[in-house]
């Protein structure tokens, strides 16, 4: 049978790992989806320069302060077609391919 000592020992050996494995993300996983609001979009400058080239006057519009709390997947379900299926599509895939933070 363990001791207190011993079980408290091996606790402290392991418990570094785990929580060190526990607090990084998966690497495969994506830091931007079609769901990510604007708003945290335009906090990253490489996300802005994305949403830029892609969709260029989107975070210059004037009723940016409106949709900023919007996904692009909503505002491409508002748009009526304005904004295309595919613009968002790619927009995602350049926001994805950013190198995560």
């Amino acid at each position: 049978m363990f001791s207190r000592t011993a079980i408290a020992a091996s606790l402290l050996l392991v418990a570094p790992a785990w929580a060190q494995d526990r607090a990084e993300p998966p690497a495969s996983k994506a830091i931007y989806s079609r769901d990510t609001p604007l708003e945290t979009l335009a906090a990253d400058p490489a996300a802005v320069a994305v949403l830029n080239k892609d969709l260029p006057g989107l975070l210059s519009d004037t009723q940016y302060p409106v949709f900023k709390h919007m996904s692009l997947k909503t505002i491409q379900d508002a748009s009526g077609g304005d904004l295309s299926a595919v613009d968002v599509d790619k927009t995602v895939a350049d926001l994805q391919a950013l190198a995560p933070r």
